[in-house]
């Protein structure tokens, strides 16, 4: 179950969202990129680099990032899409815009949430809560950005079998998400959500509940047309129906899920339908296509763990030389602080030394004033 969890935090970047009140250049391209990042990522990529070639606002350039970002991981690519990430990461800092930094570490989160450095994650996301707190309230960017915090820390509880307390962010991210005025924008954002919540509920043992979670999520993943998300909720109806031994009924949806992945390129998706079709086959007896499903099943797993293994190799090299930075920044500093400390005990004793050879001097004087008196 617990490569489930990962699966569909792709969808929560939601930079489109987040950034949807901005002109980006050439509008037309971006919309098609991010019609296209769900079921064809690699077109997304394409759109997104050469955008990337002409753009030189700041917001944009995040904006574009953060396309490229999603796409990678919607291809399980977590390395290139980590590179991308931390791209906008960078330019965020450089802005005083708090709703963009909150948009940009809550994606920085995410990403961290996917390679299950959860750690990292929550404290990416404390971060984030910082610059949330500054936007005002009651706005739709607060509501979305509030809704994607929930849903990630929903995410890290039900990863640590804690399905009861991720039930209630993921509920809370519902409701944040509903309090948005413009509802489309936040189907495909709904649909991770109420997938993740029909797993809760499943785990929970209330399947009637997990069902119409499951329905809600392919409600939202069709009318978003985004056929990954609908392909995810239909490998969660499928698990029902595997419980319930219903097992045709299973192979039914995870061939119309499989069907309807073809071009993702999702290695989690493609990974999860196949063990879940061999694992129905088994139970049927069908041996022969339970060898070439469970076959299937393992590629895609070597393939994505090696994805992720190059990707935390990539983290760990970030954080190498994020915490190099903050030692140098700590040396100078404290180089600083001596310097500073030696200059004060410099002046302070030239000060002294001045005053001391001032009243030497002054005392001299009087001694000698004195004596002429007593001579006089």
């Amino acid at each position: 179950m617990k490569f489930i969890i990962k699966l569909i935090l792709l969808l929560f970047l939601g930079f489109q969202n987040s950034f949807s009140g901005q002109k980006i250049s050439d509008d037309s391209l971006m919309k098609k990129a991010q019609l296209e990042i769900y079921d064809n990522p690699e077109k997304a990529i394409n759109i997104g680099k050469s955008l990337l070639k002409k753009e030189k606002d700041v917001k944009k350039l995040i904006a574009i990032y953060l396309l490229l970002s999603t796409a990678n991981i919607a291809k399980r690519d977590f390395d290139i899409s980590l590179k991308y990430i931390l791209k906008a990461k960078e330019l965020a800092q450089k802005t005083n815009d708090p709703k963009t930094q909150t948009t940009v570490l809550v994606s920085v989160a995410i990403q961290y949430q996917q390679m299950e450095l959860f750690s990292k994650s929550l404290e990416t996301l404390d971060e984030a809560d910082q610059y949330l707190s500054k936007l005002p309230d009651d706005t739709r960017e607060k509501h979305f950005e509030t809704a994607r915090i929930n849903a990630i820390r929903g995410m890290i509880y039900k990863s640590q079998s804690n399905s009861e307390i991720a039930l209630e962010k993921f509920l809370k991210s519902v409701e944040h998400f509903e309090k948005i005025g413009q509802k489309k924008s936040t189907y495909a954002n709904m649909s991770v959500v109420y997938y993740n919540i029909g797993y809760c509920y499943l785990n929970l043992n209330q399947n009637d509940k997990a069902e119409q979670a499951f329905l809600q999520s392919i409600h939202y993943a069709q009318e978003n047309q985004a056929k990954s998300l609908e392909a995810f909720a239909l490998k969660g109806m499928s698990e029902l129906y595997k419980q319930k031994r219903e097992h045709q009924m299973a192979l039914n949806l995870l061939i119309k899920a499989e069907n309807l992945c073809k071009n993702t390129g999702d290695l989690i998706l493609n990974e999860g339908i196949y063990k879940e079709m061999a694992d129905n086959y088994l139970a049927m007896g069908n041996q022969n296509l339970y060898q070439v499903y469970n076959k299937k099943y393992f590629e895609m797993h070597f393939q994505r763990t090696q994805n992720e293994l190059n990707s935390i190799n990539q983290s760990i090299d970030n954080h190498n030389k994020e915490t190099f930075l903050k030692s140098e920044e700590l040396k100078r500093r404290h180089y600083y602080l001596i310097a500073s400390v030696i200059g004060f005990g410099t002046l302070v004793i030239a000060i002294l030394l001045i005053l001391i050879f001032k009243i030497r001097k002054e005392n001299k004087k009087y001694h000698k004033e004195i004596q002429q008196m007593i001579r006089s």
